[in-house]
């Protein structure tokens, strides 16, 4: 290895980022010119740039539109970008919503619809259905946001009090067929979970949401939990026969962003491991398992020997305890910062690969063994930080986050750990 730590750490995730370019993947996933009309639909963070890539590689004419997060947008020629906001839904939102279902309307069976989807798109595409309003589906995302939950059962909820998830897209397509090009950033790559699985339906029932409404003690207005009740809520489900001539098609995911980045890792002289790409749980208790695992390879050179590069992918969660800066990139780094203290020779990098990790610029962060005495030479408790859902602040109290900005893809999060 030649480069600094951090030079080191940059590079692998820009290997795992340009793994899921969306140029090259989408063209290596085109479905056949269809005899009637093409029209291109998405959603998602990186959706902007998935509609360019497209333009470049389809050879004939188009249409359609995508919604994106403010400031994600990309230059188009023939679809449409429209802005909105990530993570709590707004007025462009729900307009992009009501547009993309009428783009969809009056097709033939021999027209052809793209569907452009990633990570980002639940929150993009508010459609309140039945007599819901935005600020109710506001409500229900915040509420989920802070809930712990994880993506699953996220979804189940979502897609029931939305008139565009849960398949929902999709259907008002028919007899249209659909083909769905999807970037995964969900853990274990159901495409049905991403983005709430706008064109790609799955079995998860309005009785299974109001289950795990009770489990995670999640607190919704009574409007709502009304709606869930009632059989207006209940979503198409896969066997559908609207859906027998649809494709879905994953063309990025975490497994081969993390491949990417462990071959990355091997051609500058690092054995790297991936121990998973579908780590889920509460990002403070990830971050201190990654850091016992560090510790161990630092002190007693197993269960690897050292010098080598842990990965790790998948989409920890953050339950808000209080209203601090951050994300749950952050959040994990911080508590993995705090179980490394003092030990020389680990340095990590925990980012989410659009670029983006919760409510500020940042995608994530740096850390190392000694991290948290910098932070207390700034005077910041990093523990009391952690505690306040506030690990943004105690990084940028050391300049230690990393600010790559928007990415044009979304395959969850990476988490990489040199052991020296």
């Amino acid at each position: 290895m030649t480069l600094a730590p951090k030079a080191f750490l940059t590079s692998i995730f820009e290997a795992a980022v340009a793994a899921a370019d969306p140029e090259r993947t989408i063209r290596d996933h085109l479905p056949e010119r269809p005899k009637g009309r093409t029209i291109v639909i998405g959603a998602g963070k990186g959706a902007a740039q998935m509609a360019a890539a497209f333009e470049k590689v389809w050879d004939g004419p188009i249409e359609g539109l995508v919604v994106t997060r403010y400031g994600y947008g990309a230059p188009t020629k023939r679809i449409e970008v429209i802005e909105a906001a990530h993570p709590v839904p707004d007025k462009a939102g729900l307009e992009a919503g009501q547009r993309l279902l009428r783009q969809v309307e009056g097709l033939g069976e021999y027209d052809l619809v793209v569907a452009l989807v990633c990570g980002g798109g639940s929150a993009l595409l508010p459609a309140p259905a039945g007599s819901l309003t935005l600020d109710d589906e506001i409500a229900v995302n915040e509420a989920l946001l802070a809930s712990g939950a994880p993506i699953s059962v996220m979804n189940a909820i979502r897609k029931h009090v939305s008139a565009i998830k849960g398949g929902r897209l999709a259907a008002a397509a028919h007899p249209a067929r659909v083909v769905s090009l999807i970037v995964s950033d969900i853990p274990g790559d159901n495409p049905a979970l991403v983005a709430s699985g706008p064109t790609v339906p799955d079995a998860a029932s309005r009785a299974d949401a109001l289950k795990a409404i009770e489990a995670y003690g999640i607190e919704l207005p009574e409007r709502v939990i009304a709606h869930l009740n009632s059989p207006e809520a209940d979503a198409p489900r896969p066997d559908d026969k609207r859906f027998a001539r649809n494709e879905v098609k994953l063309i990025a995911s975490a497994a081969v962003s993390l491949e990417a980045a462990s071959a990355e890792a091997k051609r500058q002289g690092i054995e790297a491991v991936i121990l998973s790409d579908s780590i889920e749980g509460e990002a403070r208790e990830v971050g201190s398992v990654h850091a016992a695992i560090a510790r161990e390879i630092a002190t007693r050179n197993r269960p690897f020997q050292k010098p080598v590069l842990l990965l790790s992918g998948g989409e920890t969660t953050v339950t808000l305890r209080a209203k601090g800066k951050g994300g749950r990139n952050t959040e994990f780094l911080l508590s993995f910062a705090l179980g490394i203290d003092g030990f020389d020779g680990i340095h990590a990098l925990a980012a989410d690969t659009d670029g983006i990790d919760g409510s500020e610029d940042n995608a994530g962060a740096f850390c190392d063994g000694e991290t948290v005495r910098r932070m207390r030479a700034a005077g910041v408790d990093a523990r009391a930080l952690l505690t306040a859902n506030n690990a943004w602040t105690a990084f940028d109290a050391v300049d230690d986050l990393f600010v790559p900005g928007p990415t044009g893809t979304n395959v969850n999060d990476l988490r990489a750990i040199l052991v020296r």
